[in-house]
C-alpha cells in the first residue's frame, strides 16, 4: 500500500501501481459518450494516461488543460484522462473547456482501474476516489514512465512523462 499526501495529511492508496517495463493492465472505462472503452482499443499508439481525482477538483482540471495545450505538439499519441467523474460531468467538462485533443474517459464501469493501476484510495472520506498520477504507455503497452504524484493537489512531471514520447534531440 502506497501513501500520498492531501493538504499535509496522509492519504492510504491501494492497489499496485505500474512500474516501468510491467505491461501495462488492461482496462474498460467509459467516454462522454457512454460508449465503452478498452485499453485495446489504443492497441498500436503510444499513449499519456493521466489519472485526477475529479475534472471537477481544481487540480483534476489544471492537469486536463495543460495535457490538452501538449497534446498539440506530440503525434501518434492518444491523450487520456480518466477520473472518477461521470460521462455527463466529463461531457459538460470538455465542451465548456473546448478539449478536443484528449480522451475524457470515467472508471463508472471499470472500477477494477482502481486497484488495477494502483491508484485506489482506501480512506474514508476519500474512499473511491483516485489519486493523482501519470503514465506513459508505448505502442505494444510496455510501460515507459510511471509517477504517482507525491502530493494529490500537485501536478505531475509533464517532461519526464513526454521524454519517451519525443523523437530524440541531434546534439
Amino acid at each position: 500500500m502506497a501513501t500520498v499526501m492531501l493538504n499535509g495529511t496522509p492519504v492510504s492508496v491501494g492497489g499496485r501501481f505500474p512500474r516501468i517495463g510491467d505491461i501495462a493492465h488492461s482496462f474498460m472505462l467509459v467516454d462522454i459518450h457512454l460508449q465503452d472503452v478498452p485499453l485495446s482499443k489504443f492497441w498500436g499508439q503510444r499513449k499519456l494516461i493521466a489519472i485526477v481525482p475529479s475534472l471537477d477538483a481544481a487540480i483534476g482540471l489544471a492537469i486536463a488543460r495543460r495535457l490538452e495545450a501538449l497534446a498539440y505538439d506530440i503525434d501518434n499519441v492518444v491523450v487520456m484522462v480518466v477520473s472518477v467523474d461521470t460521462p455527463y460531468a466529463l461531457s459538460r467538462i470538455a465542451s465548456t473547456e473546448g478539449f478536443r485533443k484528449i480522451q475524457l474517459l470515467s472508471t463508472l464501469r471499470g472500477r477494477d482501474f482502481h486497484k488495477d493501476y494502483g491508484v485506489m484510495i482506501t480512506d474514508i472520506p476519500l474512499s473511491g476516489l483516485m489519486t493523482t498520477a501519470l503514465i506513459t504507455l508505448n505502442v505494444n503497452d510496455d510501460v515507459m514512465y510511471a509517477e504517482l504524484v507525491s502530493d494529490m493537489n500537485s501536478e505531475p512531471n509533464y517532461q519526464e512523462a513526454l521524454a519517451p514520447l519525443l523523437p530524440p534531440q541531434d546534439l
